[in-house]
């Protein structure tokens, strides 16, 4: 099992270049099931979450090709699926798998896919795919921990969310694209990646309005066809970036980076002192973060987008607990996301939990000590308390962050930091 060895004191200086991402890759891989034609990807992030997705639709027979002059490109041919079926061997690791049910019921009648898992950092329910499925006329049933679905053709309705759902957008989102008449997607989420989602079923030949907002209209039509798309830039790469140099401090511009993704956190990072300039150059937006000094702490609240992502919260935090004053983190999206305070505190950090708000008060140096990972984004905080703390830090489990992060210890070493990744 690797670990990343971190010796912290080292300031950030350079360009970065910032992958696809995650949570637009996975969808849009999945997407690929509802056209029999061939589906081109570029920019796509070379993860372990990429890894397992591709693993579950070659299950099912899609064909899935990597160009090794591009490695960040992928080809995929869902013409001749043979299975229909995300099983539990392939589907306990991630998740985002629950995003091949709504493809595969609307293209092909029928689908039967395992419960996810994934991270543990509080319940996922599945239950509004299951619910707006239903009312598209799909008969499901969930049985010895699979969700058996079966509909000879979807229709279009009018399904209002119980709660906001990224995941859950993106699936009624591809089974409305073939379904009979329209469908209305109350209350749906308006994150970058739905948005890219969107745009790519767009190209495929969806009729899609509203994308982006918190009411999205489908009509469904006869077939969709195949498509060249680029992924979106991972906005939460981004933003941890960005946090790792507020924290040691530097001057770093990243590169395939859009700062209206992140305006919630920018502003945050203003607040505490950062100086931050954003634009674009030949169509690609670029970030320039500059740090000097000890910064301010400042108190969030994670909420759905737009507001403050919850995907960004440790990462914050870890930069809350060298900042000068005290802050309040209050995470409202998922009841066990402050799994990473404990391995925060090993590292010298005064943090206080009540309920769920955590009471950081900032401390003027961390010492370097040995910390598990407990989930994918705690992994990112960990790094950047690391790169701050004095002496030699040790992450242990970073198969949590290479779920989620393309490289990233190269990336920072290009930047100056003094990391590497051994084996235990």
């Amino acid at each position: 099992m690797d670990r990343l060895l971190i010796r912290g004191g080292r300031r950030l200086n350079g360009e970065v270049t910032i992958s696809g991402a995650k949570n637009a890759a996975l969808p849009e891989l999945c997407a690929a099931l509802l056209t029999a034609e061939p589906v081109r990807l570029a920019n796509v992030p070379r993860l372990q979450d990429v890894n397992t997705m591709l693993h579950l639709l070659r299950n099912m027979g899609v064909a899935a090709e990597r160009p090794s002059a591009q490695p960040d490109a992928l080809t995929l041919d869902a013409s001749r699926v043979t299975s229909p079926e995300a099983p539990y061997e392939l589907v306990k690791t991630m998740r985002a798998s629950i995003l091949a049910l709504g493809p595969l019921l609307a293209r092909f009648g029928e689908a039967t896919v395992s419960l996810p898992g994934g991270c543990a950092i509080g319940s996922r329910p599945v239950d509004q795919h299951i619910l707006g499925l239903q009312a598209m006329g799909a008969k499901i049933s969930v049985e010895h921990g699979y969700i058996l679905a079966k509909a000879e053709q979807l229709r279009g309705a009018r399904i209002v969310t119980d709660m906001i759902t990224v995941t859950g957008t993106e699936n009624l989102l591809m089974a409305a694209t073939l379904a009979r008449g329209e469908t209305v997607i109350e209350n749906a989420a308006q994150e970058p990646e739905v948005a890219d989602l969107a745009e790519m079923l767009i190209a495929m030949g969806a009729r899609i309005e509203g994308h982006g907002t918190s009411r999205i209209r489908v009509e469904g039509v006869e077939r969709l066809g195949g498509v060249a798309h680029r992924i979106v830039p991972d906005r939460i790469e981004a933003g941890t970036f960005l946090c790792a140099v507020a924290a040691a401090g530097g001057d770093v511009v990243l590169r395939d980076a859009h700062a209206g993704h992140l305006d919630a956190v920018i502003d945050k990072l203003r607040e505490a002192g950062a100086t931050i300039e954003s634009g674009s150059a030949d169509g690609r937006g670029w970030i320039r973060i500059r740090s000097d000094g000890r910064l301010a702490a400042v108190s969030f609240r994670t909420a759905e987008y737009p507001a403050f992502p919850t995907d960004m919260q440790a990462q914050f935090m870890a930069l809350d607990c060298i900042a000068e004053g005290t802050s309040r983190v209050l995470e409202t999206i998922f009841e066990n996301r402050l799994m990473h305070v404990n391995e925060l505190k090993r590292l010298g950090a005064n943090i206080a939990i009540d309920g769920h708000v955590a009471v950081v008060e900032g401390v003027r140096k961390l010492s370097g000590a040995t910390v598990m990972a407990t989930d994918l984004r705690a992994s990112a905080s960990l790094v950047i308390a690391g790169l701050v703390a004095d002496g030699q830090t040790v992450v242990d489990r970073i198969y949590h962050l290479d779920r989620g992060y393309d490289r990233i210890e190269d990336k920072l070493r290009a930047l100056g930091a003094d990391i590497e990744r051994v084996k235990a």
